[in-house]
């Protein structure tokens, strides 16, 4: 049977998924390099997010019965004039997203695929509140330009410990 509109679109999705976790710890690694390891730390997090992010999508379509590929994913950006350019990158990368889940949701919409329309609310959620994060979080570096400790100050005061969000779908091999 041929794959639905939906099911490619949404495996296209988790090669970008793959692709934002890959980005995010290149811009990590850039950050740990400088020493900057709250701007790091912060990053790595966003990573693993994106990858479980990917991973909700392949146990959806593994509870969905549908066949899983796992494409590949183009190399991510490793090297940045200044410590404003990763998130300034990292904001351009989550509007994107914005945008690619909205097209997801549009599909399943579409196509009548209610259950693939369901479970894209969670994302469509998810990108709003990732936006936010990253806009504060540009807005701030931008004005540590000359000085990035104050940004390594603002996340320490401002990054809590965030607890699981329960209405998150559940990953493919578990949240790591």
């Amino acid at each position: 049977m041929p794959e639905s509109r939906f099911v490619a679109a949404l495996t296209e999705q988790i090669a970008y998924e793959f692709g934002a976790s890959q980005q995010y710890t290149a811009i990590a690694v850039h950050y740990d390099d400088e020493t900057l390891p709250r701007l790091a730390a912060f990053f790595y997090r966003q990573a693993l997010e994106e990858r479980n992010h990917a991973m909700m999508m392949v146990q959806y379509l593994l509870d969905a019965g549908e066949r899983v590929r796992i494409p590949g994913v183009d190399a991510p950006r490793t090297e940045f004039a200044d410590t404003v350019e990763p998130v300034a990158l990292a904001l351009e990368q989550e509007r994107r997203v914005t945008g690619q889940i909205n097209t997801l949701a549009g599909v399943a919409r579409d196509t009548g695929d209610y259950a693939g329309e369901q479970f894209m609310q969670w994302f469509i959620k998810e990108q709003v509140e990732e936006v936010a994060s990253m806009s504060d979080l540009l807005k701030v570096v931008e004005r540590a330009r000359e000085n990035p400790l104050q940004a390594e100050e603002y996340l320490a005061r401002e990054t809590a410990a965030e607890a699981a969000d329960a209405t998150a779908p559940a990953a493919a091999g578990g949240t790591l």
